[in-house]
């Protein structure tokens, strides 16, 4: 009776093992990798990390494949982020910096702009507000708004060329946004930057955009 009862028991655990084997397998979804238009459209919103984690890492290889062997810009952006912070792989801020950098080189608007804000906060980097203004600068040629204010506002402080006032207006005050604290900003920003400007600059910065 006692055996019985133990292979009793050893049925209903092993009945329990393939059942939980099972559902932990039906829970593994296989991740699709992302598209170039996706993985910017995750990276503007910043949501490219915490999409990686909610992948469960699944694609940590692709990524770094499409990062350092195929080069493409959202992808360096991508695989330099996680090691600047340690999303998925161990944290290598140095390297993590120079993927950020090569995402750059290559026109990637928000890699361009992350470098700024880095650059003029002092994050990874040591704080140059100047240098920080050549990378928003390229960012905000490319209609990056967030950029654009970044950018009014080092000028604002005193960095960059008086010279570049009227390009930083002109593409404020044509900006188009729902966000109600980006609206602010942006009105802050364009009554800051009249004071620096000559009246007549300020009337150029007023034409339509891209005239």
């Amino acid at each position: 009776m006692p055996r019985l009862r133990f292979l009793i028991s050893l049925f209903v655990c092993y009945t329990v093992l393939c059942s939980t084997l099972v559902s932990a397998e039906e829970e593994i979804v296989a991740v699709q990798l992302y598209s170039q238009d996706e993985l910017i459209e995750l990276i503007n919103r910043n949501e490219h990390l915490s999409r990686v984690v909610s992948d469960r890492c699944q694609l940590v290889q692709d990524i770094e494949a499409r990062a350092e062997t195929l080069k493409v810009p959202a992808y360096q952006f991508l695989w330099g982020d996680m090691l600047a912070w340690g999303v998925c792989v161990k944290a290598d801020p140095e390297r993590g910096v120079a993927f950020m950098k090569l995402a750059a080189e290559q026109g990637l608007p928000a890699g361009l702009e992350q470098l700024g804000r880095y650059y003029a906060q002092g994050k990874l980097v040591q704080q140059d507000k100047e240098r920080a203004v050549v990378f928003l600068r390229e960012a905000s040629g490319q209609g990056l708004l967030k950029a654009q204010i970044e950018l009014a506002e080092l000028f604002i402080e005193g960095y960059g060329s008086p010279y570049d006032y009227v390009d930083a207006y002109h593409w404020l005050y044509n900006a188009i946004t729902a966000d109600k604290n980006q609206h602010a900003k942006i009105t802050n920003c364009l009554t800051k930057l009249e004071k620096l400007m000559h009246p007549k600059a300020v009337r150029k910065a007023k034409r339509p955009l891209n005239s």
